[in-house]
């Protein structure tokens, strides 16, 4: 497929190999790929023992080949992308959003593929023991958090990821998803505006926050289910968390979500056919300062991914999502904590 210019690397990549690209308008990420990745998605399509997975992976729009060279954002030329047989062209799941916060997880126990060279398989044995993989089934791969007070993403490297153990864990989620700083109080010529999470840097308020990780939660549960009934092996693979750090489009995405819900479960119940809300909802998304969703979960990075029939789910993968719907869990518990305490104290 032809998916226009490719203009620049992409910017909000935290985890995966390096090359990453995106086209002109954003909305597209061409990836390098190998031919194992480019099957899986071909089958994702079209074979139905991946039904139920679909709607838990990108939108695959299907496979170019690339000379080797785009831009930069400076508008130089450099080799962002390595000659391979194929890149695949994905929807870019962090293009809806006004200031992404984005989360990769790497899933699984076993690091390795069943042919991988016995050099290789101890390598990724002694990563996986250093690591929280082994134990607990998932790694943070990297993560970037806005500071709203800046304007910009700041970035945990793969490093910090590297460096924890299982305890550390909680911690690591609590600084990806970070409680807004408590506004002092307002004197009488001043009030607080929905907005005033810009003035103390990183995080959104109790309602907001809460309200998105029990939705983050949700989805994650939703996938676990999946994986449990689908025999497929994804070595590599990581969970993608993206949540909306703009307050005001964060508000506007749940308000939108919960109408959008709503109608779906009043359509049901009615036995009507959605045809005229999908048609209004496709005019909404050629706007490019359409709010979208203020959460997006997905699976990714399917490079060594195979489906094993007769051999059952991939149980590291499983351990993995198991602990961060614990993870997940336990830093909803924190934040109600907190407005508990912030409502008894006023």
């Amino acid at each position: 497929m032809d998916p226009g210019p490719v203009s620049k690397v992409y910017a909000n990549q935290v985890g995966g190999h390096p090359g990453v690209a995106t086209t002109e308008d954003g909305s597209l990420l061409i990836k390098p790929s190998l031919p194992r990745e480019v099957a899986f998605y071909q089958a994702l399509a079209t074979d139905a023992r991946c039904a139920n997975l679909r709607d838990f992976v990108p939108e695959f729009y299907g496979t170019l080949k690339l000379e080797g060279r785009v831009a930069n954002e400076g508008g130089g030329l450099m080799n962002a992308i390595t000659p391979v047989e194929e890149s695949i062209v994905l929807e870019n799941l962090a293009y809806t959003f006004l200031k992404p916060n984005i989360l990769d997880i790497k899933l699984g126990t076993v690091l390795f593929d069943e042919d991988a060279t016995p050099e290789k398989r101890a390598r990724m044995e002694k990563v996986a023991e250093e690591t929280t993989s082994k134990e607990t089934g998932m790694r943070l791969t990297g993560f970037q958090v806005y500071d709203l007070a800046a304007d910009k993403p700041v970035i945990t490297t793969k490093a910090y990821g590297k460096s924890i153990k299982p305890a550390d864990l909680p911690d690591g989620i609590a600084r990806f998803f970070p409680l807004a700083a408590p506004p002092s109080p307002p004197n009488e010529s001043a009030q607080l505006t929905p907005s005033a999470g810009a003035a103390h840097g990183t995080g959104l308020p109790p309602e907001l926050l809460q309200t998105i990780l029990a939705g983050i939660l949700s989805e994650v549960e939703d996938i676990y289910g999946t994986m449990e009934d689908i025999e497929l092996r994804m070595v590599g693979g990581s969970l993608l968390l993206v949540y909306e750090a703009d307050w005001d489009r964060a508000r506007e995405g749940l308000r939108l979500l919960r109408e959008a819900e709503q109608r779906a479960e009043r359509e049901v119940e009615q036995g009507q056919e959605q045809d005229e809300d999908e048609d209004e909802d496709g005019e909404e998304d050629d706007d490019e300062n359409a709010v979208g969703p203020p959460f997006v979960v997905k699976l990714i990075d399917f490079a060594h991914a195979k489906l094993v029939p007769g051999r059952g789910p991939d149980e590291g993968v499983l351990h993995g999502l198991r602990t961060v719907i614990d993870l997940l869990k336990g830093r909803m518990a924190q934040v109600e904590a907190v407005s508990v305490t912030t409502l008894t104290s006023t």
